[in-house]
């Protein structure tokens, strides 16, 4: 029995891209199916270490290229771990991730607007290479047998609305495709998929370091030679692999090129990008490892979903042991994509083992070392590079500031800011403290929800006027971390971390306090009592009348709105009201209250002071209404 089934609406709509797709290599179809292929064939035997109860056959596990010149086809066959019928469903006919909807209006965007670039990026965002092979095809047939189970399943598909399934009884375990090639077009870049030397060359580029045998049209194999052919075009019918092999991190450096480091990052990422920067690490002695891991050129689609998969590839000793170990990559260098091949841990380990190996602790505590200096480096030897790698995941690398006690000097370190010093450039933390000037002892911040609204505050006018520099923090995570680390540096050269909206600062040319303020602020503090902690006079304001300033070590306004949001009770946090006593409306006020300390309007105007001081700094009102009737009064009884 043959099902109908409609393609969920955005693989519908992904599958229409596809088809249209003005992506000019299109020989990548041929890599992602493959890089499917040698998927199932890892996690195949990964399952037969598992399930000893599995009862496959793990001794031949190969992929197959099989060409058919005179039915232009071609046909990627694996014997792995294959799909079950719901497998198929959700694998094929939906595309489960987040955020699928706003990637497909900006990859039609992309489209409209003819960038290539950006439209195979945001194709590579996706991670669902089984698509790409409608970029090529008129039709696309699958038959799949999941190991361990007695029925297959037939999918067929010409990319439109619908694809049908059907139950096939003697499947192959494994996974069978047959692309149905649309016709050769030299200007649309449809080369001839149904030769075999075109197929070969494809693989010598893009996979010929998949560890398993990528067969060619192996031995018994029927093959039409395309009429006209050159002689290398001949159907290869032997049974030795057409891919090498050949493990790349395990190769030396000189012997790899970068293209190949490119294609694998490729394979590893299901990133259409070539990687920002390469690492490839040994480590020796106790314990034996190599690494090759990879930073990458754009922010992946999924960096900041809660479900995300992270982690690298596990291998031991040659063996594919696991797809995404968490285990050696902490949370916030979840961007890093590679592998990780070890010497001496056991085929049969789960993720919670790893959790508790004291070697995978070990390799993980060195990766990490390695990448942030990878990371520091970066900014002085290439500016370009490490720009683009701050611009796309320094938010995520500051994660690591709130979880990473052992390496918070190096993060920090690693790390870029956006400072009043120089309105174009970051600035890094020592060449901020290198600029110090003598007398001041901390690094000031100021955090709030955009680099206009801090550079505006009121808080900042007396830093700026003296040359103080001040970093301006403006990521979420800035409101959290900078409340958990206390200082920059070490021991006597340690630099502590200073908000300048807390506290109560002097930054007066002397300790001398202006006079006859007294009253004024002892009645405001009572008056405003429901609002503010206390009312007194600023040295850091110059030209605003008044600013909120919070206790040192208290939550930011910011930090504590977004906890009162997650549904957090969080208790009502009063600051302090400071006045500029030599602004106008600070001076006139003083002089309205001693001549009539009771007048109500006076009382108002206190009112408006505070909250004009809220606004200021970027903040909500409690009530806007009754700011608004009370600045009305106040304008209409001047005029």
């Amino acid at each position: 029995m043959t099902e109908t089934i409609e393609f969920q609406a955005e693989a519908r709509q992904l599958l229409q891209l596809m088809i249209h797709s003005i992506y000019s290599d299109k020989d990548v179809f041929l890599r992602e199916l493959i890089s499917n292929a040698s998927d199932a064939l890892d996690k195949l035997r990964m399952e037969s270490y598992r399930d000893k109860d599995l009862g496959v056959d793990t001794s031949d596990l190969h992929v197959e290229l099989r060409t058919d010149a005179a039915a232009r086809t071609l046909t990627i066959t694996d014997n792995g771990i294959g799909m079950s019928r719901d497998d198929v469903v959700n694998l094929i006919g939906t595309i489960a991730r987040s955020g699928t909807a706003e990637t497909l209006s900006k990859l039609r965007e992309a489209q409209a607007s003819g960038s290539e670039e950006a439209t195979a990026e945001l194709i590579g965002q996706f991670g669902i290479g089984f698509y790409s092979s409608f970029m090529v095809a008129d039709r696309v047939e699958m038959t799949t047998r999941r190991a361990g189970t007695d029925g297959g399943v037939h999918w067929e598909s010409a990319g439109e609305g619908t694809y049908e399934l059907s139950e096939v009884a003697d499947a192959p375990q494994g996974t069978s495709i047959t692309v149905y090639l649309k016709a050769e077009d030299a200007e649309d870049n449809l080369h001839d998929y149904a030769d075999p030397s075109v197929v070969r060359r494809i693989v010598k580029r893009y996979s010929d370091f998949i560890t398993w045998p990528i067969l060619l049209n192996p031995s018994g194999a029927t093959d039409t030679v395309v009429e006209g052919a050159e002689e290398d075009s001949e159907p290869d019918t032997s049974n030795e692999p057409i891919n090498s092999r050949k493990a790349l991190w395990a190769r030396p450096r000189s012997e790899v090129s970068d293209e190949e480091y490119a294609e694998f990052y490729r394979h590893v990422s299901h990133d259409w990008q070539e990687p920002l920067e390469t690492m490839r690490f040994t480590g020796e002695g106790t314990f034996e490892y190599q690494a090759l891991l990879f930073l990458p050129a754009h922010a992946p689609m999924d960096l900041y979903y809660r479900d995300a998969k992270r982690g690298v590839q596990l291998y031991v000793k040659r063996v594919f042991v696991m797809e995404d170990c968490e285990a050696l990559v902490p949370e916030y260098l979840r961007f890093v994509k590679g592998v990780v091949d070890a010497q001496d841990l056991s085929l049969n380990v789960s993720r919670e083992i790893l959790q508790q190996d004291r070697q995978i602790q070990l390799i993980r505590k060195r990766l990490v070392k390695r990448v942030l200096q990878t990371i520091t480096g970066l900014r002085g030897e290439d500016a370009e590079k490490y720009g683009t790698f701050w611009r796309e995941c320094g938010r995520a690398l500051k994660e690591g500031l709130l979880s990473d006690q052992d390496n918070t000097q190096a993060i920090l370190e690693a790390s870029s800011f956006a400072s009043t010093h120089d309105p174009e450039k970051l600035t890094t933390l020592a060449d901020y403290v290198a600029r110090m000037p003598e007398g001041q002892e901390s690094i000031y911040y100021v955090t709030g929800e955009s680099r206009t609204a801090v550079e505006n505050s009121p808080h900042i006018e007396a830093f700026r006027a003296k040359g103080y520099e001040v970093l301006l923090l403006t990521d979420q995570v800035d409101e959290v971390w900078v409340g958990m680390v206390p200082s920059y540096g070490t021991g006597d050269t340690a630099k502590p971390f200073a908000s300048i909206a807390q506290g109560d600062v002097d930054l007066s040319d002397d300790a001398e306090k202006p006079e006859g303020f007294d009253d004024l602020l002892a009645w405001m503090t009572t008056t405003l009592a429901d609002d503010v902690s206390e009312v007194r006079l600023s040295t850091r304001l110059t030209t605003s009348p008044a600013c909120l300033v919070g206790e040192v070590g208290g939550l930011p306004p910011q930090l504590e709105q977004m906890m009162r949001s997650m549904g957090q009770e969080i208790p009502v946090q009063k600051r302090a009201l400071e006045l500029n006593p030599k602004h106008p409306l600070v001076e006139n006020l003083r002089a309205a209250h001693a001549a009539k300390p009771d007048d109500a309007g006076i009382a108002d105007t206190a009112s408006l002071l505070h909250d004009m001081a809220l606004l200021a700094e970027g903040g909500e009102l409690k009530e806007p209404s009754a700011f608004v009737g009370k600045l009305a009064q106040r304008l209409a009884a001047t005029l």
